[in-house]
């Protein structure tokens, strides 16, 4: 069983930062491609970014040069730093993994961004 607990969300202005984290049991962090989603009011889930085994990370077109996913091996976390926040940003994050043909989602923590 994998847990993830996500956390850092909150009501940011436009133009601002936010830091969230994906707390996970065990060392999945390290042998797992990490994924962080988001879901926008009235949209579909979509994948914002995430951070292979190796290191290799991926980010949508929409976050490129404005998010960085990061993690931490020894607090098996994964961090997703946000910058430059754009109203379109807002919507709840979700931590993911794909571990032995199963699906773990967190909780979801939620990002509004607005003036």
């Amino acid at each position: 069983q994998v847990r993830l607990v996500e956390s850092g969300g909150g009501l940011v202005q436009p133009g601002g930062s936010l830091r969230l984290t994906c707390a996970a049991s065990g060392n999945i962090v390290s042998i797992s491609t990490m994924n962080w989603y988001r879901q926008a009011p009235g949209k579909q889930r979509e994948l914002v970014t995430n951070i292979t085994s190796d290191g290799s990370t991926n980010y949508a077109d929409s976050v490129k040069g404005r998010f960085t996913i990061s993690r931490d091996h020894r607090r098996n976390a994964v961090y997703l730093q946000m910058n430059s926040l754009e109203v379109e940003d807002t919507g709840v994050y979700y931590c993911n993994t794909r571990w032995k043909q199963r699906n773990f989602w967190g909780q979801g923590t939620r990002v509004t961004v607005d003036s």
